[in-house]
């Protein structure tokens, strides 16, 4: 299957949608740490909150998710509230910009 390439995707999560791109793990757990470290920002208070990670909705769009979705994965906050778990979505396909 051919990938997609989106060449006007803006978004300031762009960084971890990079990283997401290159990762060849299908289910890992970031810290709240690594994840600033590779958007190259502080995440929003918000963030610690589970639902902050759920699915974003056309009534409350969500940039992280939609980044998260395009590179292909899902992501849930760990239940002792520390870490993000991603997990590769294989039914979808994964989104890249041409080089």
């Amino acid at each position: 299957m051919a990938k997609k390439s989106y060449e006007t995707y803006e978004n300031k999560y762009e960084p971890l949608y990079e990283y997401l791109l290159k990762e060849t793990r299908d289910d890992f757990l970031l810290s709240y740490q690594e994840i600033e470290e590779i958007i190259g920002f502080a995440l929003p208070r918000a963030a610690h909150r589970a639902e902050w990670w759920d699915d974003d909705t056309p009534e409350h769009p969500r940039e992280q998710a939609q980044a998260i979705h395009q590179a292909g994965y899902d992501s849930r906050r760990t239940p002792d509230g520390t870490k993000v778990r991603f997990r590769r979505l294989s039914t979808l396909p994964r989104y890249t910009r041409d080089a």
